[in-house]
């Protein structure tokens, strides 16, 4: 009987000693949601002024300078890719051209019936 009296006692204890702990607890030392968010917007608001404060802002003649950069770059890549474009165009005229003196010529029909020959031929094998 005595150990089942000191066991029941250490359990006692034990809770004892639980219970304490969480009263001594808190359930969240910073606050509630709210007042967490609250904070947070302050902070956010204040550090946002203090990183406004520290910009620099160009003057005029930095910003007129820099828009007549970025035009002059503009209009180069524009010239660039309209003379690309009309080489390929020629290019392209060019290759549509010797197709259709090719097709004219007759030789197109001749290859045309030596492949279906030489299909023919194959599949019948």
């Amino acid at each position: 009987m005595a150990k089942k009296e000191v066991s029941e006692a250490a359990e006692k204890v034990a809770r004892a000693e639980k219970e304490a702990k969480k009263a001594n607890k808190q359930s969240n030392p910073n606050g509630n949601i709210f007042k967490r968010a609250g904070k947070a917007i302050k902070k956010f608001v204040k550090d946002l002024k203090g990183e406004i404060k520290k910009i620099v802002w160009p003057d005029k003649m930095t910003v007129l300078k820099s828009s007549g950069v970025v035009l002059v770059v503009v209009v180069i890549c524009g010239v660039v890719i309209f003379g690309i474009d009309q080489l390929l165009s020629f290019l392209l005229s060019l290759l549509k051209r010797a197709a259709e003196h090719i097709s004219n010529t007759g030789a197109a029909e001749e290859t045309t019936q030596a492949m279906m020959s030489a299909v023919s031929k194959f599949f019948t094998i």
